[in-house]
């Protein structure tokens, strides 16, 4: 047990004084942090404002385009020619022309321009066009926009959810959420770091680094040290952006003066907005109530762990058998494919949590860690995610065994070209 623990300490310490560690530990976040915050900027700054000329021949539409900071408009009574002209000899953005219309089929309608408008330029035309035409056909129908508005039907369904403490307000949107959420995270945290075993066993196999090693360390232990070593890494980087994502996160919110109940929307209507913004994060608040959340985290922390060693015992034995990352992939390939399946049928899996597929996918070791994932937000029985636990630890045991057998031969293995039947012998061969 100590020649294991000397092996962790040693992949931990040489992995997290790297300088590669120390950036991508800082960069992270601040890349999370970047892609929430770049659009929120971008929608707060401050715009040029832009001259557009009107013709409307029309009349229909005089004075009817509201101006704001980005936004100016000039009406001409010009002849569309002369209106091009003057176009080309002034600094305005554009030329709106609006013919004569029918109002049941608006048509001729152009904007012209030197180069090609943004297109959040054009909708907004588009919108105030669509709005005070239909006004206009309410008007000639003798229909006001209230009674309008108030024929149409707004259907939602409430999900209530039976608890033991009683009724809850439940969302399935938010358990989806929750559930891909963490499905992906732990997938790219079994990529990641297994990967990262594997090429270290080659580095130090290809340096003949690992016959030393072995002279004090038996392969078993070798193993075992260099994959909670490296899972240890990766769970540091992984708290560290926690943390720092969170800070920079809040720094960039008190910034942007953003809490959550509030949100920055480009245009007019900001109140509104805010409102249906309370009221969304009300109602998702309201609805992780329905969640089990020590369940979830606790779930959450043992897949994310299991499926790690798991894969990261397989990956481990990959390293062992080949000498360069060319020769690994064949072996990669078989691995994998389970991962990327459960990936795949999440969708199938959120069609129907409880059916058989799910409950299957959520059962086999090599699957499980992604699709119970998925599965516990929306509840599932205590009897079934403890079933799942315990074959996760027997698949563990299982490829921690396999492993181990194909580790021991294939580490001190130089030159020979592996294949499948070969490994086969190496599980088996006595010692």
């Amino acid at each position: 047990m100590n020649k294991i623990l000397l092996v962790i300490q040693r992949e931990y310490l040489t992995r997290v004084r790297k300088k590669s560690f120390i950036i991508m530990s800082i960069i992270g976040p601040l890349l999370i942090a970047s892609l929430w915050a770049i659009p929120i900027w971008l929608a707060t700054r401050d715009t040029e404002q832009r001259t557009i000329d009107v013709v409307d021949e029309s009349g229909f539409f005089v004075d009817k385009f509201p101006e704001n900071e980005s936004l100016n408009f000039n009406y001409i009574n010009l002849d569309i020619a002369e209106a091009k002209k003057k176009l080309t000899d002034n600094n305005t953005y554009g030329l709106l022309y609006i013919p004569p219309i029918d109002i049941d089929n608006p048509r001729g309608i152009t904007f012209f321009s030197e180069t090609n408008p943004s297109i959040d330029v054009i909708g907004s035309l588009e919108r105030v066009l669509k709005n005070n035409i239909e006004e206009m056909k309410l008007v000639r129908s003798s229909i006001d926009r209230e009674t309008l508005e108030g024929l149409k039907a707004d259907v939602s369904i409430d999900t209530i959810n039976m608890t033991d403490a009683g009724e809850k307000a439940g969302s399935a949107g938010v358990a989806t959420v929750i559930g891909y959420i963490a499905a992906i995270m732990i997938y790219f945290f079994i990529f990641i770091y297994g990967i990262q075993i594997l090429r270290g066993v080659i580095e130090e196999k290809s340096s003949r680094i690992i016959e030393i090693i072995v002279s004090s360390v038996r392969p078993f232990q070798l193993m075992m040290g260099k994959i909670i070593g490296v899972g240890a890494v990766g769970l540091t980087q992984f708290l560290i952006w926690i943390f720092l994502g969170f800070g920079i996160t809040s720094v960039v919110g008190s910034y942007f003066n953003i809490n959550r109940n509030e949100t920055i929307v480009a245009g007019a209507h900001m109140n509104e907005a805010q409102d249906e913004n309370a009221e969304l994060v009300a109602e998702i608040f309201n609805s992780l109530e329905t969640i089990d959340i020590p369940l979830l985290l606790f779930a959450f922390l043992f897949y994310f762990l299991g499926a790690y060693l798991l894969y990261g015992s397989l990956f481990a034995a990959v390293g062992s058998a080949v000498d360069n990352d060319t020769d690994a992939q064949q072996f990669q390939l078989p691995i994998t494919i389970p991962l990327i399946f459960s990936l795949i049928v999440l969708s199938a899996v959120l069609r129907e949590p409880d059916g058989n597929f799910a409950f299957w996918l959520s059962m086999i070791p090599l699957t499980s860690p992604i699709t119970m994932m998925m599965r516990i937000p929306f509840g599932v029985p205590f009897w079934e995610v403890m079933l799942s636990m315990f074959l996760l630890i027997l698949g563990f045991i299982l490829s921690t065994w396999v492993a181990s057998r194909i580790y021991r031969i294939g580490i001190l293995m130089h030159g020979a070209k592996v294949n499948y039947r070969i490994l086969g012998k190496w599980l088996f061969m006595k010692n």
